[in-house]
């Protein structure tokens, strides 16, 4: 499979098509680095928009999997856990998203995603570590088509709350960081 090319014309990303059961995998463990990820998945697209962000579209290769056909090749030969986001890197596999986003940071070129300042690197750590409880307080009502709960509310104003502690950008940080 070849990495995803971008159009000269538009800037844009040519996404590969999302592989399922019937498809053969990529060449693993063939030195290239792939993110796999599902386009709709919010934990993968942590991951995705890290890459980005960081300019390695032609360092990390995207290879879509479409969740509601699974390859069955992903969770024997790729990441036995078989969620996504995987990467795959230097011939071994690593998962979870949030870890996904530090390894990527530490290991490749680019803007830095955590700030150098121990006051907003406190602060960044301790929206990571909330990151996962507000994306199941946001998604819940949205999958079962229920009501806003109040814990639902509650994250939603935690958050409003953390975009008003630094007044030095449109980010949590001030400027685009791992928590945005």
């Amino acid at each position: 499979m070849a990495a995803a090319a971008a159009s000269p014309s538009s800037g844009k990303e040519a996404l590969p098509a999302a592989l399922g059961s019937a498809s053969e995998p990529p060449r693993l463990f063939d030195g290239t680095t792939r993110l796999y990820i599902c386009y709709f998945c919010p934990f993968a697209q942590r991951a995705w928009v890290t890459r980005n962000f960081k300019g390695l579209q032609d360092k990390i290769e995207l290879v879509g999997i479409d969740l509601q056909d699974k390859p069955t090749w992903y969770k024997e030969k790729v990441y036995e856990q078989g969620t996504v986001p995987s990467l795959e890197d230097n011939g071994k596999i690593m998962g979870e998203s949030l870890d996904l986003i530090k390894y990527i940071d530490s290991h490749f070129e680019g803007p830095a995603l955590l700030p150098e300042d121990p006051e907003k690197r406190q602060f960044a750590d301790e929206l990571i570590a909330y990151a996962n409880a507000f994306t199941k307080a946001l998604y819940s009502p949205l999958i079962s088509k229920a009501d806003l709960s109040d814990e639902t509310v509650a994250a939603l104003d935690k958050i409003e709350a953390a975009l008003s502690k630094f007044g030095d950008g449109p980010f949590f940080l001030g400027q685009f960081s791992l928590i945005a």
